[in-house]
């Protein structure tokens, strides 16, 4: 496990303190696991890309009035090398390796290629707090049972996750097959807050909080945001979560439940300036400044 430095890390820090992982309280990891993408590929030179785009990001947020990488110190990690593992095998790895940062008390953000590493990130969370909801902004539900013959396909990473008995909050869906609808009027685990309601419903945010649990890990796919501010993804829909409402139900979630770690995953950057890469390298920030500087 090798630490990146300033050349590589996240924001550019220099401080040896605070990017070190021994005195960090918060832990990047990137995972660029990509083995089941459907439509655009290249989700695993995500996670770069979104490290190389923080180098563009200011140290000090007006909103927070603070720096708030000092707070905490940001070890970023250099990839997870998956060698051959695929499916279940690669999973287990991502749970192994979030198990240890999580034993070792860092609050972890992981950046992913494919949704499906989320899974193994919330069950190393779910072992640690057995109490964890997942708060799910998507634009798809991920709720399939498999996907082209595949149970560990992206788009079946809530259903597995589903199957721990995680209570699921899904904000921003749009589009998602009859299966996955039939499920959700189902079950009374999954609560879906749907794009087209959101834009019809002042107090969406309001409604969202009252049903939330008092521990939470979130999961953010770049789909989740419309296409006109994050078009690079590997399936992009319109009709998306716009960046303002975003940050204010992120910001009211911070500020009511204890997030215990949270994820970006499937961005598919097109270039080296990617707008994209540059927006989750400030959703990224902000929501460590969140945690650390509210």
């Amino acid at each position: 496990m090798n630490v990146l430095d300033n050349t590589s890390n996240f924001l550019g820090i220099s401080e040896i303190q605070l990017f070190g992982y021994e005195h960090s309280k918060c832990v990047i990891q990137q995972l660029p696991y990509e083995y089941t993408s459907s439509y655009h590929k290249g989700s695993d030179r995500g996670p770069g890309a979104i490290l190389d785009a923080s180098h563009f990001v200011e140290f000090y947020d007006p909103e927070l009035r603070a720096e708030a990488y000092k707070n905490c110190g940001i070890a970023a990690l250099e990839p997870l090398d998956f060698g051959n593992k695929v499916d279940e095998d690669a999973m287990n790895l991502i749970y192994e390796r979030t198990k240890m940062h999580l034993d070792n008390d860092k609050f972890v953000v992981s950046l992913g290629a494919e949704h499906t590493v989320s899974y193994g990130i919330f069950k190393a969370f779910q072992e640690k707090h057995p109490d964890i909801g997942i708060l799910q902004l998507d634009a798809h539900s991920d709720l399939r049972s498999s996907y082209e013959g595949n149970k560990w396909s992206h788009a079946s990473v809530m259903a597995r996750i589903n199957e721990l008995k995680a209570p699921i909050y899904q904000v921003g869906i749009r589009a998602q097959c009859k299966e996955e609808a039939d499920l959700i009027d189902q079950s009374s685990n999954i609560n879906t807050w749907f794009a087209h309601e959101i834009n019809q419903n002042e107090e969406w945010i309001d409604e969202v909080i009252r049903k939330l649990p008092e521990k939470l890990y979130i999961t953010v796919d770049t789909d989740g945001f419309d296409p006109s501010i994050c078009p690079s993804v590997g399936t992009a829909e319109p009709g998306g979560l716009m960046w303002y409402p975003t940050l204010r139900l992120l910001k009211r979630v911070f500020e009511t439940c204890d997030v215990k770690g949270f994820d970006i995953v499937e961005l598919n950057p097109k270039s080296e300036e990617d707008l994209t890469a540059y927006t989750m390298a400030q959703l990224c920030y902000k929501l460590i400044g969140y945690k650390f500087a509210l």
